[in-house]
């Protein structure tokens, strides 16, 4: 008796819904994706065995390199429109509305007031090649005071955190500290790296 043959079958399969998933989840990761902002300088933080987490928002940062230069900056562009219009009210400064957008888009700097308007006058790529001489921060000329008291009148609700490199020097930190608690500023978070609990 002679078999039966069973037709074969396509073995396609359709892979439509496959690729509209691909493209939904890669669209979805680029929609949420947040873009690292360009800091001034790159500091590498000591390590520690806190957990406790800054929130997404409203933070003031203070970040100190390993040469002792002091950087400020805070996160949002209205924040940031608000803060330079205050400083340009106190200082008599007269900035134009390009300055003010540049400022806005500055996400942390270090230099001093003096020189903020021609910085500010600059396009962002000769920005980027310029070396920050940081704000002045010592007992003659206390220019970080102003600018956290400003950043905070534009916005109350600023955490301040500490941003220092694990190699510059102790007394740096030490006059950042005396800065904010001589604007009233006792509640501060230091910026670490996640170590590992021992065990």
């Amino acid at each position: 008796m002679a078999k039966v043959k069973v037709p074969r079958k396509s073995t396609l399969v359709d892979m439509t819904a496959m690729c509209d998933v691909a493209f939904l989840l890669l669209t979805f990761f680029m929609l949420t994706t947040k873009m690292k902002s360009n800091d001034a300088v790159v500091v590498d933080t000591p390590s520690s065995i806190s957990e406790i987490k800054l929130p997404e928002a409203d933070i003031m940062t203070i970040t100190v390199d390993k040469e002792g230069k002091v950087f400020f900056g805070i996160d949002g562009k209205f924040n940031r429109e608000r803060l330079i219009d205050k400083v340009a009210e106190k200082f008599q400064f007269q900035f134009t509305d390009d300055e003010k957008y540049q400022f806005s888009l500055i996400s942390n700097f270090g230099i001093p007031m003096s020189k903020l308007k021609s910085f500010l006058g600059l396009t962002p790529a000769e920005r980027d090649k310029i070396k920050q001489p940081g704000i002045p921060c010592d007992s003659t000329l206390n220019e970080l005071g102003y600018w956290v008291i400003y950043g905070r009148l534009s916005n109350p609700k600023f955490r301040i955190a500490i941003r220092g490199d694990q190699d510059c020097a102790y007394p740096v930190i030490q006059r950042v500290m005396n800065t904010l608690q001589d604007k009233n500023v006792n509640k501060f978070n230091l910026i670490t790296d996640l170590e590992v609990r021992p065990s």
